[in-house]
C-alpha cells in the first residue's frame, strides 16, 4: 500500500512477486480499516452537520454522540488488535494529500 513506508515486494529470477502470506494479510487488514475509518469520518461530518442544522432532537444527537464515541473507541481495539496506528491507515495521494483527515 502506498503511503505506508513499506517497500514493494521483491521480484524473483521469473519476473513473479514473492509474497509474503503474512504481510498480504496485514495489509488487507489495513486496507479494511482504512475503509471503514473512512466511512466513520463521513458519518461523523454528516452527524455533525445535522445536529448544527438543528436537524435532530437532544435525544438523537446524545445517541449520535455515544454512538460515534463508540465507533471510534472500536477502531482504536481493532487497530490494536492488529498491531496498526491511525495513521498507518491514513494513504497518501500524491498531490491530492492524505484520504482521511487528522
Amino acid at each position: 500500500m502506498t503511503g505506508t513506508g513499506r517497500t514493494p515486494a521483491p521480484r524473483g529470477a521469473t519476473g513473479r512477486l514473492e509474497l509474503d502470506p503474512d504481510r498480504v494479510g496485514r495489509d488487507l487488514v489495513c486496507l479494511v480499516l482504512t475503509v471503514v475509518e473512512l466511512l466513520r469520518q463521513l458519518m461523523e461530518r454528516q452527524a455533525v452537520r445535522r445536529c448544527d442544522q438543528r436537524d435532530v432532537t437532544d435525544e438523537q444527537v446524545e445517541r449520535i454522540g455515544t454512538t460515534l464515541m463508540a465507533l471510534d473507541a472500536r477502531m482504536d481495539e481493532l487497530c490494536a488488535q492488529h498491531g496498526l496506528t491511525r495513521d498507518e491507515l491514513n494513504l497518501d495521494l500524491g498531490p491530492l494529500g492524505t484520504l482521511l483527515e487528522r
